[in-house]
């Protein structure tokens, strides 16, 4: 997939892309070279871990848009399709 910087210095991620790497509107994102490469990240979310009951439960430190249900379904359905792959030794 190709794109173009524009004037200002801003590019377009493709639609593909974004999807697949879950970026929404508002991500922020790492810039980093490497190896004549530019590399593209998500910062990470900082967060508070806090003991509810038998549970750790982590908060964001800083404000930010709410998980959809879509976004913990689809988290929950990727880490067990990752212990499952795990599980079978692939």
């Amino acid at each position: 997939m190709k794109t173009t910087i524009d004037a200002a210095g801003r590019l377009v991620v493709p639609k593909r892309i974004r999807e697949a790497a879950h970026l929404q509107p508002g991500t922020q994102v790492r810039f980093r070279l490497l190896d004549g490469r530019v590399e593209i990240e998500p910062v990470p979310l900082s967060v508070t871990l806090d003991q509810s009951g038998t549970l750790v439960v982590a908060f964001p430190r800083e404000d930010g848009a709410a998980l959809t249900k879509s976004d913990v379904d689809e988290t929950i359905a990727e880490i067990r399709s990752g212990i499952d792959s795990d599980r079978l030794g692939e």
